[in-house]
């Protein structure tokens, strides 16, 4: 892939709204040329989407938990559709380890943290470990190290 083409995934993932007018001044192509660029990269399926980043403690939901999913008896086909059904579950993976999934949860307070860790064990006949999260360092950080600095002579 060509750096130019990197710096503008790079941009993009900073801020998915950025204007082609700011691409292109970041990057030292034309307006034209950089909505063109963006839409070959999305027509290549190198960008999927956009979407808004929503900050949820703003719903209510300030406690954030890892929960690492250790399933026993039931088929992973069944744990997972359990799973997936669980809107305070933001992302899941299956993973390799000590445990089969490790999910990400968003909720209200202790006590709802609690009910949704009963809730996974009673539907999706699980074992469970959890760690409650205290700080974010930093998160859904842009996958690509492209600095997103004005290209000399724009």
């Amino acid at each position: 892939m060509e750096s130019t083409d990197q710096h503008i995934l790079a941009l993009l993932a900073r801020d998915g709204r950025m204007s082609f007018t700011d691409i292109g001044r970041q990057t030292g192509l034309s307006t034209s040329a950089a909505q063109q660029r963006v839409r070959r990269l999305e027509q290549r399926g190198v960008i999927r989407g956009y979407r808004a980043e929503i900050d949820e403690s703003a719903l209510g939901r300030s406690l954030m938990a890892i929960i690492q999913i250790r399933p026993h008896g039931e088929s992973s086909q069944d744990v997972e559709s359990v799973l997936e059904s669980m809107p305070q579950l933001g992302s899941c993976f299956s993973v390799a380890g000590a445990a089969s999934y490790v999910c990400l949860a968003e909720v209200g307070s202790p006590h709802e943290l609690d009910d949704l860790l009963t809730e996974i064990r009673e539907r999706a006949k699980v074992n469970t470990a959890t760690t409650v999260v205290l700080r974010t360092l930093f998160h859904d950080r842009p996958p690509l190290d492209v600095p997103v600095t004005q290209r000399s002579g724009s």
